[in-house]
């Protein structure tokens, strides 16, 4: 006789495998793709490595240079930057991946939302490096390279420098998706514009704080940091107004069809 008993068991068990035999194929798209970027990238790693330190080297004093103190500096300081430039560049991979694992859960109208909040969350984080890239390296290095002793040739270390760009990246590609974090938090009425707004003084001060913990221990880089931050917020805020007022319309035209369809329908009966 077939013991039934443990047939439950396995019909629960069974999504739970499917689910992770997916995300295994999921993440093993995304290791090729970015193994396929870094090769195709890697012959160029010294150039990339050059176009990185751009805004460095042109602020160098004459006859100095960037310098490695380590013997195998020249060799993995290019490597790792390409291995993550390569994933910054597989990031549409990564998370249309992403939404490939979460989009089956989710109702209509929040697949709606969520392609939209993909693709500005791109954009965003790119966004962010090229700010970083553009705006803030050349007002920081023309600081610190201007305000050293005289009898002091600034020659910095290739890996050390790109440590210190590489976190900047992450920083500021992190903080411009605070609009996204700002619009989700209204969108799931987590909070309203109205009370995030009334919270503005602290959001300021918690700028300040994230940018002095975020950003080397100078002014420039930390007003760089928070003054983008809150203007963010402010645009979070700004979205997250248009989507209630949105959805309240949408509610508004969903009430009045429903009740002009009450109304033909009480209509006809009182006819028949």
């Amino acid at each position: 006789m077939t013991d039934t008993n443990h047939l439950p068991d396995q019909d629960q068990e069974q999504p739970l495998i499917s689910h992770l035999l997916e995300l295994r194929q999921r993440l093993m798209r995304v290791l090729l793709i970015v193994l396929l970027i870094f090769l195709g990238l890697f012959y160029f790693a010294n150039d990339l490595y050059s176009y990185l330190s751009a805004p460095l080297t042109a602020l160098l004093p004459e006859g100095t240079s960037m310098i490695a103190t380590d013997v195998t500096s020249p060799f993995f300081a290019p490597f790792k930057l390409t291995l993550v430039a390569s994933i910054f560049l597989a990031m549409p991979v990564i998370l249309h991946q992403i939404w490939g694992f979460i989009a089956p859960g989710l109702y209509q109208n929040e697949k709606r939302l969520a392609v939209p909040l993909l693709v500005s969350s791109v954009f965003l984080f790119y966004a962010g490096i090229a700010f970083a890239y553009y705006v803030v390296f050349p007002l920081i290095f023309g600081f610190f390279t201007s305000v050293g002793p005289e009898n002091v040739d600034v020659m910095t270390d290739i890996s050390s420098y790109l440590n210190f760009v590489l976190k900047l990246f992450f920083a500021f590609g992190i903080v411009f998706e605070i609009p996204i974090a700002t619009l989700l938090l209204i969108w799931t009425g987590a909070s309203t514009p109205d009370s995030l707004a009334q919270k503005r003084a602290y959001v300021v001060v918690g700028c300040f704080v994230l940018g002095m913990l975020l950003t080397p221990p100078d002014i420039i880089s930390q007003s760089l940091l928070a003054v983008p931050m809150w203007l963010l917020f402010e645009l979070g805020i700004l979205m997250g107004r248009i989507l209630v007022r949105k959805d309240k319309d949408e509610d508004d035209d969903e009430f009045d069809d429903e009740f002009e369809d009450a109304m033909r329908e009480e209509e006809t009966n009182n006819r028949d």
